[in-house]
């Protein structure tokens, strides 16, 4: 009998993790964030830790003190590195020592995860490291658009550079927002702030990242 009952015990539901900033946490939304859907539709337990305005540094600083969580996850998923660019994406000196910060403090807190437990994990990319669509148009005008998008590549190379080196999964956000050719305007995807998803928004993100079971690590 006790062999039996063994035999028949529950199958625990798989968890996702998701660490990160102001996006993943939903911020102007007003809706379940991307990490919501994405886990109501792998039918798994969504655990979001992002905080707004977190930074690589404070994402990194974090993991140790989420080692119960985190030995718990199926996959995790990562989303950080626009806050630590944002104020000087019009200072492209900057690019470069930022871009580099960001990429290390993933790299190493990737690392830190895989030290509590060998798990998938996704990082994700930015459509903007501000504001974005007619809010970001009428604040930066051309000359600042133009520079939030050689910053928002910049920061998105060294995510995948991370991602590259820690065996992680990228997975783009830019093309979801701006469209295959990149000149899409995203406002219809953006919350009145022009700086976070509205609820499409966040389902065009949630719908980008794959399966649980094909989660393991891969760039794209």
């Amino acid at each position: 009998m006790a062999l039996l009952l063994t035999g028949c015990a529950p199958i625990p539901r798989p968890s996702v993790v998701t660490l990160g900033d102001s996006v993943p946490a939903g911020t102007a939304c007003g809706c379940d964030p991307f990490p919501a859907r994405y886990a109501q539709a792998q039918h798994a337990i969504d655990v979001n830790l992002a905080e707004p305005g977190s930074t690589a540094a404070d994402l990194r600083a974090a993991v140790p003190g989420e080692r119960d969580v985190l030995a718990a996850a199926t996959e995790v998923v990562i989303m950080t590195g626009a806050n630590d660019l944002a104020g000087s994406f019009d200072d492209p000196a900057r690019y470069g020592p930022v871009t580099a910060g960001v990429e290390a403090d993933v790299v190493a807190a990737v690392a830190a995860i895989e030290r509590i437990h060998r798990v998938p994990v996704i990082i994700l990319g930015y459509w903007n490291v501000v504001r974005d669509g007619r809010v970001g148009a009428a604040a930066y005008g051309p000359a600042g658009v133009a520079a939030a998008a050689r910053a928002t590549a910049e920061l998105n190379r060294a995510l995948q550079a991370a991602a590259d080196a820690s065996g992680a999964r990228f997975v783009a956000t830019l093309a979801a927002f701006h469209g295959p050719g990149g000149d899409r305007d995203p406002t219809g995807l953006l919350a009145p702030d022009g700086d976070h998803p509205d609820a499409a928004g966040h389902a065009a993100i949630a719908a980008l990242l794959p399966p649980l079971a094909a989660a393991g690590p891969r760039t794209e």
